[in-house]
């Protein structure tokens, strides 16, 4: 895929899928994430910090930082899925680069290669902290596009 087409708004009515399924997610809610881009291919997950998503040492956990992350993804296929169908996660793997630690978290979510059943996704995720950011893990994602039940 282009990067261009990374750049590329998603339509409103694929935001508004997207934000519709996204608010279904218990998980997300529960950490207290939020979606702050969407566009094609292309998805940015943000979680706050805040003691419930931390580990012993007061960094982010591994859990958390890993679920933005996969969510990122997921939804970042989505955008080029048909309407009718949904998403799923076949597999994911993630690298913890450094030590979780910032005002917040962002996961970007990238479609490196969209097929018509499996789809390939590039995980990044950054922790922010005034005004920088810091590549704290990556990884790899492939999803399913499934028919809507």
């Amino acid at each position: 895929m282009e990067d261009r087409t990374h750049r590329e708004q998603a339509s409103p009515e694929t935001r508004k899928r997207i934000q519709d399924s996204f608010a279904r997610q218990g998980l997300m809610s529960h950490l207290g994430a939020r979606i702050t881009h969407i566009a094609q291919g292309r998805v940015h997950i943000v979680l706050p910090a805040r003691p419930e998503v931390t580990q012993q040492h007061g960094y982010f956990h591994a859990g958390a930082t890993s679920a933005i992350a996969d969510t990122a993804g997921g939804y970042a296929g989505f955008t080029l899925f048909p309407e009718d169908t949904e998403v799923l996660t076949v597999e994911y793997k993630i690298n913890l680069l450094a030590p979780a630690l910032g005002d917040h978290l962002e996961a970007v979510g990238t479609v490196l290669k969209s097929g018509r059943t499996l789809t390939v996704c590039q995980l990044e995720v950054f922790a922010a902290q005034d005004g920088g950011r810091k590549l704290i893990a990556n990884g790899q994602q492939t999803l399913i596009c499934v028919s809507r039940p």
